[in-house]
């Protein structure tokens, strides 16, 4: 290595050495927290004793530390509870040579963990307490807890079933804990108490029956619009749980022994006079935070918007020799820990691949088939043998699917779908097709329009990571289906989303020749280009067109764009046969705006910031020194218009223009909204004169504009609170200044009144507030009357659907083999009608008096079939059903 005169190699290695000394030494301590941890990596029950060992040998102890790594790996490894069990429960042996005054190891850190699970309780971290839970479950079986204190705990969680107005999402965690307490400790507390389990499960029930319109409104598949019935291939979770708990009651809980390992049971019971059972303290579940912070000072009064929990529905894809039933106890303890760990390992999804195909080394022998090649003679157990991929995709695909929205973003579901293909792709493979072609098959069968949305995402996406390979051919005859129907809509929104991961002629040589052609409807014969209507030369308004490109590609500045567009506008309205002139001119200057921004995402950025004032006149804001707002609805609409027109061959950059027009507020969320309704469906539409509808590509524009307009609103309200508090703060300090002057000419009062008064930041807050607010309002109004537009036209709605009224009849789906263009249109429209309750209903029930006046009034009293099923899911969704 060279020397320089700096004394560069010397320092160099001064540095590494200085390196070498900082490196972390794991202290015994973090040592046996991390053996604690790792447990199980080979074979737990060979690990077990040595640990013990381990735990035992340390000097001095460290029962903090210990409990920690207890509650971590219960919290965060769900599939080792019971061996942690049975790990404390070796842990609750005395020394060689005990003493009357010796306290087990195991119950000092069973004392402590209990303090890390009030901790839990007290957080309101809901699933680290019901994992808790299953330990002390499992404990009490091990006879280390006793019964009576566990049956008041469970009877603590139960008791949240009873308080007035509680939230489903609270209810429902609350249920899971008392009702999988049950599951596991059932035999232990049925011997102490034969009438407990039937309360626990009355209250569950009592409280399930409760939610039965909630549950009318999120089932995945929507066989009709008034009577949806739950189908035998999906069931709730509370209803799972319930159908669980009851066939082990019946049978006094013994078939919990084919349900979970009870490493554990090994061991023989300790003697009372030996050791007595812990006993948990009484424990007090917190009521909910409810935070009341209202804004004043002319902004609507309001508490933080929360997300609403519905009830949680998941998908049945294969049959029970291959994947467990829903009413099977150990189907629902399987499916619950995949669930539990596909929640826990977010933050990795190829360690959560990992452990999901490791899972049967956890349960009972004999629960699954064995792999493929394995040499390992394993029994099947009775009725069991099932299937661990298909099991394992169907449960994520049930989680992913769950309407309104999933607990997680979709894009991880996908990728660790994904990842369980790359590590296993010969056994997951199969699984994966089968459960494709199981969906498909649904679309049939009402898969709601929500769920059909986030398949065909998933579908392209998972088609995207492994070369695009799928056996379209199958689907050949699906082409003979109306062109609106939810197969054929699949198709094109699959491949839709391929040729965005792709390219356009990659996909189309992947598909089939019968679905290449131009009548299919399924793949258009060009790429997603741009589509600039002046670049014809022959076209009357070319060179017109041509001047303001060659001023954007001159960087021209935006005042001498605007000049020279006036001068357009004069000369159009000289000439006889022009049409409406500003329109024509918006239409000519965006069209060329975007031609410039065409070439790439950052190309169209830069066009969009160095010609805002351009497209604020084009918006007929005025110039950006006037103060006052304004603009013109008929402007902002143009602007869309000639938007949409230019990318009418690729949706995805129409949702992106209009995305950032909003974003640099040209245009307003409701305008993306009352154009959306009024020409959405001509983008893209197979046909001419189509009744007025909503595709998934219309809702993705509704969606983004209530997303922007809600969005802006929680980000003043903080900023408004913010201030708020700063205000409070300065107004402490100076009231304290005053009081604390001796000075005795010093005013007070004036002081006093001159602290009272909001800041002149704190104004202009919330009056930015109270105009967001509005538009938020104005934004969701327009989105209502929208829907009712379509599905409950008036004689004089632009482009009814005749069939809007007849779809939602129970005889009507039943000939859904005969719906043509039409019907299929108006179903469609009711799907995202209620997806649009369910998914915004906090937002509704905010302005739910409000609202209901305007878009629902003239249904009262009127005998009107549509009318009443709009107010009956608009009702569920904001609470006023009861």
């Amino acid at each position: 290595m060279s020397y320089d005169r700096r004394g560069g190699y010397r320092r160099r290695q001064r540095d590494d050495w200085d390196d070498r000394r900082k490196e972390h030494h794991e202290s015994p301590d973090d040592k046996l927290k991390s053996a604690i941890i790792k447990l199980g990596e080979v074979d737990p029950n060979e690990e077990l004793p040595r640990l013990e060992i381990q735990i035992r040998d340390q000097i001095p102890r460290n029962i903090p530390l210990l409990s920690e790594a207890f509650r971590l790996s219960v919290t965060e490894q769900p599939f080792k509870i019971p061996y942690y069990a049975t790990l404390l429960r070796l842990l609750h042996n005395k020394s060689d040579n005990p003493t009357d005054e010796e306290v087990p190891i195991g119950r000092l850190i069973l004392e402590d963990f209990w303090k890390g699970f009030q901790g839990y309780v007290d957080q309101l971290a809901w699933r680290e307490a019901r994992l808790c839970i299953h330990f002390f479950a499992h404990l009490t079986v091990a006879k280390l807890i006793s019964a009576d204190s566990l049956l008041a705990l469970l009877q603590s969680f139960t008791a949240v079933l009873d308080e007035f107005g509680v939230s489903n999402g609270r209810a429902k965690r609350a249920a899971l804990c008392a009702g999988e307490g049950l599951l596991i400790a059932g035999p232990v507390l049925k011997e102490h108490s034969p009438s407990f389990p039937d309360e626990i499960i009355n209250a569950i029930q009592a409280y399930n029956e409760t939610m039965a319109s909630q549950k009318w409104m999120v089932p995945p598949l929507a066989t009709t619009q008034s009577t949806i019935v739950p189908q035998e291939i999906e069931i709730e979770l509370l209803d799972m749980l319930l159908a669980t708990l009851r066939k082990l009651n019946e049978s006094d809980f013994q078939e919990t022994e084919n349900c979970l390992p009870r490493p554990y049971a090994v061991y023989p019971p300790f003697e009372p006079s030996v050791l007595q059972p812990y006993v948990l303290p009484s424990l007090l579940v917190p009521p909910e935070a409810i935070e009341m912070d209202a804004l004043s000072s002319g902004a609507e009064e309001e508490t933080p918007v929360k997300k609403d929990e519905w009830p949680e529905y998941f998908l049945r894809l294969f049959p029970s020799d291959v994947s467990p039933d829903f009413d099977d106890p150990a189907g629902y303890v399987i499916r619950t820990t995949i669930l539990d760990i596909v929640e826990v390992f977010e933050v990795n999804r190829k360690e959560c691949a990992r452990l999901l195909l490791e899972y049967p080394k956890w349960n009972l022998s004999g629960t699954f088939k064995p792999k493929p090649g394995s040499t390992v003679n394993v029994e099947p157990a009775p009725g069991k043998d099932w299937q661990l991929e298909s099991t394992i995709i169907e449960t994520a695909l049930g989680a992913y699917l769950v309407l309104p929205e999933s607990s997680k973003k979709s894009i991880y579901y996908v990728g660790l779908i994904t990842e369980i293909c790359k590590l296993s792709p010969s056994t997951v493979g199969p699984a994966v097709g089968k459960s494709i072609r199981r969906l498909y098959a649904a679309l049939s069968d009402g898969l709601d329009v929500e769920a059909a949305r986030r398949f065909a995402e998933w579908f392209a996406l998972h088609m995207s990571n492994f070369g695009f390979q799928w056996v379209w051919k199958e689907w050949v005859p699906d082409l003979a289906l109306t062109v609106q129907h939810p197969k054929r809509a699949f198709m094109r929104r699959a491949i839709e989303f391929e040729i965005r991961l792709a390219y356009h002629e990659r996909i189309f040589k992947t598909l089939p020749e019968a679905m290449q052609g131009p009548d299919a409807y399924t793949i258009p014969e060009n790429g997603p280009t741009p589509a600039f209507e002046y670049e014809d030369p022959s076209h009357p308004y070319h060179d017109a067109a041509q001047d303001i490109l060659n001023h954007f590609r001159g960087r021209a500045k935006a005042e001498d764009v605007i000049s020279h567009l006036d001068t357009l506008r004069e000369r159009l309205e000289s000439s006889e046969d022009a049409p409406n002139v500003d329109s024509l001119v918006r239409s000519i200057a965006i069209q060329s705006l975007l031609h410039i921004g065409s070439r790439s995402f950052s190309h169209l950025l830069n066009a969009i910031e160095r010609y805002l004032p351009l497209l604020r006149s084009l918006a007929g804001w005025g110039p950006p020194s006037t103060t006052a707002p304004g603009g013109s609805a008929e402007a902002r609409t143009d602007i869309l218009a000639a938007a949409a027109a230019f990318w009418k061959h690729n949706r995805q950059m129409v949702a992106i223009v209009f995305d950032k027009l909003m974003q640099y507020q040209i245009v307003d969320p409701t305008d993306v909204v009352g154009w959306t309704f009024l020409n959405g469906n001509a983008i893209g539409q197979l046909s001419e004169a189509a009744p007025m509808n909503l595709s998934a590509f219309e809702w993705d524009l509704l969606r983004a504009a209530i997303d922007k307009a809600n969005g802006r609103v929680v980000s003043a309200r903080r900023k408004v609170m913010a201030l708020r508090k700063e205000d409070d703060d300065t107004r402490a300090r100076a009231l304290a200044g005053a009081a604390g002057d001796t000075n005795m000419e010093v005013d007070v009062e004036a002081k006093r009144d001159e602290a009272d008064a909001d800041s002149p930041q704190l104004v202009v807050a919330l009056k930015a507030y109270s105009s967001l607010t509005k538009e938020q309002r104005m934004a969701l109004s327009k989105t209502l009357e929208g829907f009712v537009g379509c599905l409950a036209p008036t004689s004089t709605a632009p482009h009814p659907n005749p069939h809007a009224r007849t779809v939602i009849e129970e005889s009507a789906w039943e000939n859904r083999a005969n719906w043509g263009r039409d019907e299929w249109n108006a179903w469609e429209t009711w799907g995202w009608y209620r997806q649009f309750c369910r998914a915004y209903a906090p937002y509704l029930r905010t302005y739910v008096n409000t609202l209901y006046t305007v878009s629902f009034s003239r249904f009262d009293g009127v005998e009107d079939p549509a009318g009443d099923m709009l107010k009956k899911i608009w009702s569920i969704a904001t609470g006023q059903d009861a």
